[in-house]
């Protein structure tokens, strides 16, 4: 129930039902908390762009095969954008930059178009439109070393909510790539030495970088062992010297910034797909589309069931009422599609100001609770990002 595909919008191209949309508004609502909190300013940039932006970007040379074909609008040639980056510089080119402002960091979950066979298209995992968390950090080659170190600290903090544990690959440089030996052997150099400084493991993919420079690539690990794309950061020399960027140094003349690209959960289709595999569908409480299903006992407490829900919802609650069918019958189903909680009301409940509470996963033991305790208990996992509960 949380997304769905139809042939009349085309093959690889998403619609997010509305509770799909809601874990995908929770994830988008923690990143932008935890990025904000980290110096990030959000920025928008627009689906569809003049194609001479992906000449001077080196896309149109290097990744052609996997854009969209252009399309002719008043003698100029105009094509689904495939990354955010190019519209990112064009924001920091939209003012003279001082080195008193540096780092500059954008962020953006921005939708990206590319294409792909449909014989390997699959699901939300494969997709010809995804939206993608892309930021692009801009700043002085001695800044390089701490804002990567920043970028690991997000990576940790955000993979260490969803629960998922990871192991890092280093990729250098690939056959076809822009800029010369001596910047991929320097970028490359400043990532080894952040890794090495914490401590870190990490293996090599020789020639696995991005056509404009190396990458950590981060590899999550689901619950039961498989590897899922995750964060990607990476350190480019290249587009800076491409779209001749600059900023103002201590001495008035202009220089070269350095430009760190990166994502955290990549492309959103792909992590809900994977989130759905880990979690077996069971989602932590805030993330879950409904976080609460109240049973009333019969229809003569369904008034007191919906009383309920809308104090629920004033607390920031997802609940909904079942009250058709047995009671016996709407258990199953709640234990069914794996919504967290259960609060059953009846005559002793509604007296007594409590709701009898099954917890997913607990079986047949429900407990007692104070409704307003009920209600502070589910705020504060929802609050903490709590991954059971």
């Amino acid at each position: 129930d949380l997304f769905t595909v139809d042939s009349r919008v085309g093959s690889g191209l998403i619609l997010w039902q509305p509770a799909g949309s809601i874990v995908r508004e929770e994830i988008e609502r923690f990143e932008k908390e935890l990025i904000l909190r980290h110096g990030y300013e959000i920025v928008h940039t627009p689906h569809v762009v003049n194609e001479r932006l992906f000449e001077i970007s080196g896309h149109l040379e290097n990744f052609q095969e996997n854009m969209f074909g252009a399309m002719e609008v008043e003698g100029a040639r105009y094509r689904p954008k495939p990354m955010n980056c190019p519209g990112h510089i064009c924001i920091y080119q939209a003012a003279q930059r001082s080195y008193r402002e540096l780092p500059i960091r954008y962020a953006e979950f921005g939708t990206v178009y590319r294409w792909e066979r449909s014989g390997v298209l699959h699901g939300m995992l494969r997709v010809r439109g995804f939206t993608q968390d892309d930021a692009h950090v801009f700043c002085t080659e001695d800044q390089v070393p701490g804002e990567i170190e920043a970028l690991l600290d997000l990576v940790e903090e955000m993979m260490t909510t969803f629960g998922y544990p990871y192991s890092i690959e280093l990729a250098t440089r690939p056959e076809k790539a822009l800029g010369s030996e001596e910047q991929w052997s320097r970028a490359i150099g400043q990532l080894e030495d952040v890794l090495t400084s914490r401590g870190l493991e990490y293996g090599v993919d020789d020639g696995g970088g991005a056509f404009y420079g190396p990458k950590l690539d981060f590899k999550l690990i689901d619950a039961i062992g498989r590897e899922w794309q995750g964060p990607t950061v990476q350190l480019d020399f290249n587009l800076p010297e491409r779209f001749e960027i600059e900023y103002v140094g201590e001495d008035n003349e202009g220089h070269r910034p350095v430009m760190l690209h990166r994502v955290l959960i990549g492309s959103m289709e792909r992590f809900v797909g994977g989130l759905i595999e880990h979690y077996a569908g069971a989602f932590p409480v805030w993330l879950a589309p409904e976080q609460v299903r109240i049973l009333p006992i019969s229809e003569q407490f369904s008034e007191a069931a919906r009383a309920f829900r809308e104090e629920l919802a004033a607390a920031g609650v997802r609940a909904t009422v079942a009250d058709r069918d047995t009671l016996g019958y709407r258990i199953r189903e709640a234990e069914m599609r794996k919504i967290p909680y259960m609060a059953v009301l009846g005559e002793r409940e509604v007296e007594a100001g409590t709701v009898a509470v099954r917890r997913r996963g607990a079986g047949r033991k429900q407990e007692i609770l104070p409704r307003e305790s009920f209600v502070g208990q589910v705020q504060e996992e929802i609050r903490t990002r709590a991954l059971s509960t």
